[in-house]
């Protein structure tokens, strides 16, 4: 075993040496310009492109005209929340999103507030979940869009998101998720859940940071966040990430045929974490919802322990406090608040992310490492 141990996947995972296999040409020999070169460069970018976009759709369900490709899920979100509601500004003003969304939509929405659009932003239960009776009943005759996420980046709670998409879909209100951190780490179907729209980025399953994709469903228009030359659709101009794109369309394939075996072996992987921790501590709990999560998700709050102190006692383990895109925050996470975690605990709460490249040696000694330090500060908090 290898020190030191990487548990962070859902801040990001690292690349599949496959991935970069099947991009590394297009860095080097098949450099072209894919949106305007008319020459062999050129299509062959093109070619790498368009089998990209294939294996996009493969993976989620979606035709391949319904894949809009983009620098990462952020701009996703962005173009999915701000692009909808400027796309439908004649027909409604109203926006329903939740307490945990990651700030790519809430930031979103906010920045709508201020050109008049009205928000509303619903509770959480204490797992993390909206369910469709709260959104039914957040309905109003204006409402153009609700954006809710696959999966919690931080606790893992799974939205039932099949329930509020048939809700939607019955009212002709627009249904967009942030499915960042569930596309490719379970199944997922984009007819399923009755989206019209679906954010995802490669770096959260083994692709290269920097490409990802939206999904936009067939006859949805969105008024795009940049001019340019009108490319993908309309709504994403701008010359093409070549090698991030194929990068993404392979980490797509690989996920596509392999997250039915791999989904259980991580779910795995994390209840041996969980359950090495849980016997040997006291004074811990779990925060999300305790089945229906990320199955490489474990997320917990170790009370009457100092969070910094415990987090560098975990030098050789790479965790996560909180959510990766708002460790700059000194304040506790949004998303923990929201659950109803005290600040106190919120700040030693550790999230640790089980990945395709972990092992139960390195699990074992996660577990040691945790139990060790635990009961370390604890006695000299005592003293």
């Amino acid at each position: 075993m290898k020190l030191p141990i990487y548990l962070d996947n859902h801040a990001t995972t690292p690349m599949d040496p496959r991935v970069l296999e099947a991009m590394t040409p297009y860095f080097l020999e098949k450099f072209g310009n894919a949106a305007s070169s008319s020459h062999s460069f050129g299509w062959d970018a093109r070619s790498g492109v368009e089998a990209a976009r294939n294996q996009v759709a493969a993976l989620i369900g979606a035709k391949p005209n319904e894949i809009i490709f983009t620098s990462g899920a952020t701009e996703s979100d962005n173009l999915a929340v701000k692009g909808a509601a400027w796309a439908l500004r004649e027909k409604g003003n109203h926006i329903i999103t939740c307490a945990t969304e990651h700030k790519a939509v809430l930031d979103s929405c906010a920045h709508l507030q201020k050109e008049g659009f009205r928000i509303t932003i619903l509770p959480v239960d204490r797992y993390g979940q909206v369910h469709a009776e709260q959104v039914k009943e957040a309905v109003e005759p204006r409402t153009i869009l609700v954006s809710l996420m696959a999966a919690n980046n931080e606790v893992g709670t799974l939205h039932p998101l099949a329930d509020i998409g048939r809700l939607c879909r019955e009212r002709g209100i627009f249904f967009h998720s942030d499915a960042t951190q569930m596309i490719g780490r379970l199944p997922f179907d984009v007819n399923a859940f009755h989206l019209d729209m679906a954010a995802l980025t490669a770096h959260k399953f083994y692709g290269p940071k920097g490409a990802g994709a939206i999904y936009v469903r067939e006859k949805v228009n969105l008024a795009p966040l940049m001019d340019g030359g009108g490319h993908e659709r309309g709504m994403r101009s701008g010359t093409m990430n070549v090698p991030g794109i194929v990068g993404l369309g392979k980490a797509c394939e690989l996920a596509r045929l392999e997250v039915v075996n791999e989904a259980p072996r991580l779910a795995a992987l994390r209840d041996r974490l969980r359950e090495g921790i849980f016997s040997k501590l006291d004074r811990i709990y779990l925060n999300g919802h305790p089945t229906e999560r990320l199955p490489g998700n474990l997320n917990v709050s170790f009370g009457e322990v100092d969070g910094q102190s415990l987090t560098m006692g975990l030098d050789q383990i790479a965790v996560s406090s909180g959510a990766a895109c708002s460790s700059a925050l000194a304040k506790p996470s949004h998303v923990l608040e929201a659950i109803g975690v005290s600040d106190e605990l919120a700040e030693s709460t550790l999230r640790f992310g089980v990945g395709r490249f972990n092992t139960e040696e390195e699990i074992d000694y996660t577990i040691g490492r945790v139990v060790e330090t635990v009961g370390q500060l604890r006695e000299l908090a005592i003293k």
